[in-house]
């Protein structure tokens, strides 16, 4: 075959292949340009999907009519200074998108500078590009895409539902809205379907930001994310993380951003992963928004032909950098939980039939007797007495009133009820303690009086002794016993009097279940979870009133006390107002 060179037109083609993948990808570089361009309201209007229409408009800097000529040519920008592609300030910077949109859409561009007294317009259909003509717009641009993909049919088969394109573009602006929470966005869907109308937010940025992720997940999410802002040599993370409580089951609501750009980074997404291990369940997701800001010699956005990954130059540092501030912003919460929670609880108590909420706590009280938890007692939990509503000495979490089912805490705070889980809280609480002496070296021990023999399979006998060395740095001292059994001489001190053979059997499973002893390191803190676990005061257990207050005490003084192991809450609140409410007390 002669060795040719291909037309314009279908190198254009080409282009828009990795840059225009969907309709949202369209989406995605037109915005991008308007928020180069500085616009502060950015209007997106689109119909079935983006295949039929896509109009963006804003009211930045606008262009001139050489410049609008220019725009539609390849490799074409404003955003590069110089030549180098190391130094990247900008979202868009390749030059790629009008022109490749425009070989396989009918492209039609409106544009006023700033400034100026008159408006310019050019359309390019299918790769032909047409003259610079007078257009009227009061000012920024308008860009409208039509019939996506009508010059490459064999892509529109490839195309999803209209719903779900939909779907695509609603992302792509909610991500970009979240980067930007000081300009405004608005989508509009024509066909019925309801777009949304996003103002911008004036002020501090990371109640903007705050405001801006409440908007786009929903208002619960206003309440349940903590800041954070960390600075490490010339890199920054800021953002928001929510609640480990407060997970989802996709990831859905992660959002991550890196120099303000929008990425699907599997580096960054495994760092968020990471900073919530052993705070909750494996099929769920935290809630956050993290915005990662570095020099830009530091990064490659030029690896993707979309710019949706980026590439450090030091991965295990941004890596580190994620994990450890949002562990510090985690950790800083103490024990508070999702409000999520109260209103479930809320709800769960109102009036079914004729059994009100107070006929429920009614039934589940239950008498109480003294019970060693294998924690130190506050001095006055002997003489305690009945807090008065005008009390500022009351704690956070209140004190204990009661035990219902035997199960949960009624604890009475400053201006409500709370309920606690025992065993979900004491079971923080150990697990805690287990890592903190972990990282001081090691786990003190207590030796068994009478050394329990655990009979078992001898698979899991043997990957016990395997991990004869790690377990050791648990507290866990174990050794062969015959060929059928392991014998357990030590036990970390901390779980006093615990279940040490079901403990041996479900770390024998754990073992099983993760595989390669070689991992055992990294997965410490799981086996000291399901120590904690068998360590703690358990569902069905009456407690003393002292008892019950030195647990909340304990989850007061503890971090992540709000949430077990798996991200459930703790605990939960009544305010007083809802109380009221269940009895008709207030409106």
């Amino acid at each position: 075959m002669l060795l040719r060179l291909l037309p314009p037109t279908l190198v254009n083609r080409i282009a828009a292949g990795e840059v225009v993948e969907r309709p949202a990808s369209a989406v995605k570089e037109l915005v991008e340009n308007a928020l180069d361009a500085g616009a502060s309201r950015i209007e997106v209007t689109v119909a079935d999907g983006g295949r039929t229409l896509i109009a963006v408009q804003d009211d930045g800097i606008g262009m001139t009519a050489p410049e609008l000529d220019m725009a539609v040519e390849r490799h074409a920008t404003s955003k590069l200074h110089g030549d180098d592609l190391t130094n990247i300030l900008t979202l868009g910077f390749r030059g790629e998108a009008l022109p490749s949109i425009g070989s396989v859409a009918r492209l039609s561009i409106q544009s006023r500078r700033q400034g100026a007294g008159e408006a310019w317009k050019i359309a390019v259909e299918g790769g032909r590009k047409g003259p610079v003509e007078p257009a009227a717009l009061s000012k920024g641009t308008r860009v409208e895409v039509r019939d996506l993909f009508y010059a490459t049919p064999a892509r529109l088969k490839f195309l999803k539902s209209a719903n779900t394109e939909t779907d695509h573009i609603v992302d792509v602006i909610e991500r970009l809205a979240l980067a930007h929470p000081k300009v405004g966005f608005k989508l509009s869907v024509e066909g019925g379907r309801k777009g949304f109308d996003l103002p911008p937010f004036a002020g501090d940025e990371t109640e903007a930001r705050r405001l801006r992720l409440g908007a786009v997940l929903g208002r619960d999410v206003i309440e349940n994310v903590l800041a954070l802002d960390a600075v490490r040599d010339d890199w920054r993370i800021t953002g928001l993380a929510g609640l480990p409580s407060f997970g989802r089951a996709t990831t859905q609501g992660q959002y991550l951003f890196v120099n303000g750009r929008p990425v699907r980074d599997r580096l960054l997404l495994g760092a968020l992963k990471g900073a919530y291990q052993d705070m909750m369940a494996h099929d769920r997701h935290p809630v956050a928004a993290l915005f990662l800001d570095l020099p830009s010699a530091d990064v490659d956005v030029n690896v993707h032909p979309a710019k949706a990954e980026v590439r450090f130059r030091d991965p295990s540092f941004a890596r580190g950098l994620i994990v450890s501030s949002v562990r510090a912003a985690l950790q800083a919460s103490g024990h508070r939980t999702t409000t999520t929670a109260s209103q479930q609880a809320f709800g769960a108590f109102r009036p079914e039939g004729q059994r009100s909420g107070a006929t429920f706590l009614r039934e589940g009280m239950a008498a109480q007797a003294p019970l060693g938890l294998g924690m130190p007692r506050p001095a006055t939990a002997e003489v305690l007495q009945e807090p008065s509503e005008q009390s500022s000495e009351i704690p956070p979490l209140g004190f204990a009133r009661g035990q219902i089912f035997e199960t949960y805490i009624v604890a009475q705070s400053q201006d409500g009820l709370v309920l606690v889980d025992q065993h979900a809280a004491h079971e923080r609480l150990v697990f805690e303690r287990l890592k903190a002496q972990l990282a001081e070296g090691g786990i003190k021990r207590q030796l068994l009086l009478v050394p329990e023999i655990v009979e078992m399979e001898p698979a899991g006998r043997q990957r016990l002794l395997d991990a004869g060395a790690d377990l050791a740095k648990l507290g866990l001292g174990i050794e062969a016993f015959g060929n059928g059994a392991v014998l357990v001489r030590e036990v970390p001190a901390f779980l006093g009097q615990s279940d040490v053979r079901g403990l041996i059997r479900d770390l024998a499973e754990g073992l099983a279940e993760w595989g390669d002893l070689r991992v055992l390191e990294t997965r410490l803190g799981d086996i000291a979870a399901r120590m904690a676990c068998h360590g703690s005061v358990r569902a069905g257990r009456r407690l003393a009133t002292g008892e019950m207050d030195a647990l909340l005490r304990a989850m007061e003084a503890t971090p992540h006390s709000g949430q077990c192991g798996h991200g459930r809450p703790t605990w939960v609140e009544l305010k007083r107002a809802d109380i009221e409410r269940l009895f008709g007390r207030r409106e």
